[in-house]
């Protein structure tokens, strides 16, 4: 192999690597140390990043593109909306609007998508069961309770990341099989 194609291959590969330690959830963060409303709900939004992060690592675009019959959403489509998804939670437990960002590459979604799953985990964290049951979510005209939220967008994104994950094993780049979800734990 030649020397400038090696350093390129090492390259990519030392850039993949930096990226993957500057995004959340490479790794499940600890359990809270105690149960309650605020950290049961969290703790599923960890859930959520880690299955996210692990769904869209290694995607290339053909996975991207791929989508299963001409009706369907491509992947990236549906990572698009699970990005939407993701904006509606972090409003939701922030208590104020948050403008979406704007991203230009798949890796920019990705990296606000799992930053988004991660501000709104760490700040319902915080919140204690009293907040839980006073947080209310604002949807068009209603006002609706956090129960929503948890059966309406953060149900829809697990649904939607199942997605990925079958449509990347549809486009010939499986789902690694290292990663333990329900251990929280990358196997070697």
């Amino acid at each position: 192999m030649k020397p400038g194609v090696l350093c390129i291959i090492m390259f990519a590969s030392l850039t993949a690597m930096a990226q993957r330690d500057s995004l959340p959830y490479a790794a499940f963060p600890p359990a809270p140390d105690h149960y309650g409303a605020g950290t049961v709900v969290a703790r599923l939004l960890d859930g959520l990043g880690f299955r996210y992060y692990w769904a869209t690592e290694g995607l290339r675009p053909v996975d991207l593109t791929f989508k299963p019959s001409p009706q369907a959403r491509t992947s990236k489509e549906t990572l698009e909306h699970i990005y939407f998804l993701s904006n509606m939670i972090i409003n939701a437990v922030g208590r104020n609007q948050i403008p979406p960002g704007q991203y230009k590459s798949f890796e920019e979604l990705r990296k606000a998508t799992l930053e988004n799953f991660k501000k709104a985990s760490t700040i319902i964290a915080g919140y204690s069961d009293s907040d839980m049951e006073n947080l209310r979510v604002a949807f068009g005209e209603k006002t609706l309770p956090f129960w929503n939220m948890i059966n309406g967008p953060i149900s829809d994104c697990l649904w939607h990341i199942g997605q990925v994950v079958s449509f990347r094993r549809s486009s010939g780049n499986p789902f690694s099989n290292k990663v333990e979800v329900f251990l929280g734990v990358i196997m070697n």
